[in-house]
């Protein structure tokens, strides 16, 4: 009989850089300390999960064929992809905990499959973990994203934010200081699948099919973009992608206030020219922004509900998770 093994992998929340991946932009995301654990033996042919946090069990042959992909619950879809993305031979028998809620933005999908990955045997680097889980979210969903949080995941450094050019794929960290909280609210489940968030990805193709790259762009190139609503798609991505880089750098001096105000602009931006956040999102924002001791709040992820997050004085928010920038996902035992 195998031996018991244990991995883990974080869930992430994002600070600043929203939309921006998929363009080759910047982002900032940190991995947290919620995340998901499997507890797993090895197996000669096929996978085998249970879950404590939500219904169904996933029973796939090996190798896999797809045919099993209609019998298994939702969550267990994104287990197919990576087990076919790693064409993988030796299964698992094993049962998952996570404490990142589903529909919440926080990446519990990306968390799902880089541990899974990590259990069947996966021994790359990061970066390249970080590009399997990606091409199995899009097998398993349909919806074109980024790579930042299969790659926060999978690359996460405790205690930092990492600061990811998601052209080059670099990664470096940036220490979170220890004099604020970060913290994460819930508002309202939400789901990728079936919502405009590929219309999004397209209409950034059109306002680059114009202008070029829009990590590239400047400010004065969004005029040059012919489509109006391509246009405010890329006044945003090309306004996030400097917000990145103007909040890393007041973050470090310690210019909280400034690092806040930054937050509160991409919210407005992710609002007003990129249509993803919602009445209940933005009246949880402005509700967070207007309390004592609060530098700065946005919806975080995809969009179209999910969490925001906000920065601000130690111990200011009682409600909420205050949340630590954690390491990578990684093997517990």
């Amino acid at each position: 009989m195998s031996a018991t093994r244990r991995v883990y992998a974080p869930g992430r929340v994002n600070l600043i850089g929203e939309h921006t991946d998929y363009t080759g932009g910047l982002v900032f995301p940190m991995a947290i300390d919620r995340g998901t654990t499997l507890t797993y033996t090895t197996t000669d042919d096929s996978i085998e999960l249970t879950s404590g946090d939500v219904a169904g069990r996933v029973d796939i042959p090996l190798p896999f064929t797809g045919s099993a992909a209609e019998e298994i619950p939702d969550w267990g879809t994104y287990v197919a992809a990576i087990a076919a993305e790693l064409s993988a031979t030796t299964g698992l028998r094993g049962h998952l905990v996570s404490d990142i809620p589903a529909g919440a933005g926080l990446s519990s999908s990306a968390a799902l499959e880089c541990a899974v990955a990590l259990a069947l045997g996966f021994d790359g680097s990061p970066l390249e973990l970080a590009q399997a889980a990606q091409r199995a979210e899009h097998a398993a969903t349909g919806v074109p994203t980024g790579i930042m949080d299969q790659l926060s995941i999978a690359a996460g450094v405790a205690g930092h934010a990492t600061l990811i050019d998601c052209h080059s794929l670099n990664v470096t960290p940036h220490s979170i200081p220890g004099d604020i909280d970060v913290v994460v609210k819930f508002i309202a489940h939400r789901r990728l699948v079936g919502s405009a968030y590929a219309d999004r990805v397209a209409e950034c193709a059109r306002a680059e099919a114009d202008i070029g790259p829009l990590r590239l762009a400047s400010p004065d190139d969004v005029v040059r973009v012919t489509d109006p609503i391509a246009r405010r798609r890329a006044r945003h991505v090309i306004a996030e992608n400097l917000r990145v880089v103007e909040f890393a750098t007041e973050l470090a001096a310690g210019n909280y206030v400034a690092a806040g105000q930054i937050m509160v602009n991409g919210h407005a931006s992710l609002r007003d020219d990129f249509d993803t956040s919602t009445d209940e999102m933005d009246t949880a924002v402005n509700a967070l922004n207007a309390l004592p001791g609060v530098f700065g709040t946005r919806m975080t992820g995809g969009g179209f509900g999910g969490c925001i997050v906000a920065i601000c004085e130690r111990g200011a928010l009682a409600d909420g998770w205050v949340v630590k920038p954690s390491a990578g996902a990684r093997h517990l035992a």
